[in-house]
């Protein structure tokens, strides 16, 4: 008897393995801008505060 390799999940790894590439540089990119994102948000809770009341 022949024994062929199964590859009936094959894929599913493979977009398993994407996946995971694809958390990690989002994870990796939100860790490197979130100092930039806070200080633009800082920035703009700042320039509300300072506004006169009408």
């Amino acid at each position: 008897m022949l024994f062929l390799p199964r590859e009936d999940g094959q894929g599913l790894v493979e977009y398993a393995l994407i996946l995971v590439l694809v958390s990690v540089a989002v994870i990796a990119i939100m860790i490197f801008l979130s100092g930039a994102i806070g200080g633009v948000f800082s920035d703009v809770g700042d320039t509300l505060n300072a506004r006169p009341n009408p």
